[in-house]
């Protein structure tokens, strides 16, 4: 890659995506973090991201939080764009390519590396209605039962009215993926 084939600003670092083998993400991460180290590039490879999100799942009938990979497969570079930190980066083991069209790279946007770094999972298709009888798996409410009244997907919650005693109701906000179908 000669220094006419970038486009980018010698001295001004942007974020590249770097493509790995799935699953070797952390490890891509940890092995160029210690490549620009040991060269003394930290000047030019200056931060390697593994986009996460944490993600809500139900795990023996319990609400339970989790750091999964955004981008499965994928590593986020700041980096200054030379023919030395290119080669280091593309020759870095786990790393199979810049994304970008024959694997040259290609610089994201401000607002793309906003969206890859803070994104946040997209609400999954409610799998409950309006009507339905739901039970609530965590909270102080835990295993009691109601019927669902509202669902606001984009807040990603639910207005349940629970049957409380001696038959009295009284209608909670709780989270989607707190309550299941009965």
């Amino acid at each position: 890659m000669s220094e006419q084939e970038t486009t980018q600003n010698p001295q001004a670092p942007a974020w590249y995506v770097v493509h790995t083998y799935s699953g070797y993400e952390n490890k891509v991460k940890d092995n160029l973090e210690k490549a620009a180290e040991n060269n003394r590039m930290q000047n030019l490879i200056q931060e390697v991201q593994v986009p996460m999100e944490e993600v809500a799942e139900i795990k023996n009938g319990k609400r339970v939080i989790t750091q999964h990979k955004t981008f499965p497969g994928y590593v986020l570079v700041k980096m200054i764009i030379t023919s030395e930190s290119w080669y280091v980066v593309r020759n870095t083991r786990g790393v199979t390519g810049f994304v970008g069209p024959e694997s040259k790279p290609v610089p994201l946007t401000d607002d793309e590396v906003e969206n890859m770094l803070n994104s946040r999972p997209q609400a999954e298709a409610c799998k409950i209605v309006v009507g339905e009888e739901v039970r609530i798996l965590s909270g102080p409410l835990e295993n009691f039962t109601g019927v669902v009244e509202a669902i606001d997907v984009a807040r990603g919650k639910m207005q349940v009215k629970v049957k409380m005693f001696l038959g009295r109701e009284m209608q909670v906000e709780i989270e989607i993926d707190e309550a299941d179908k009965v």
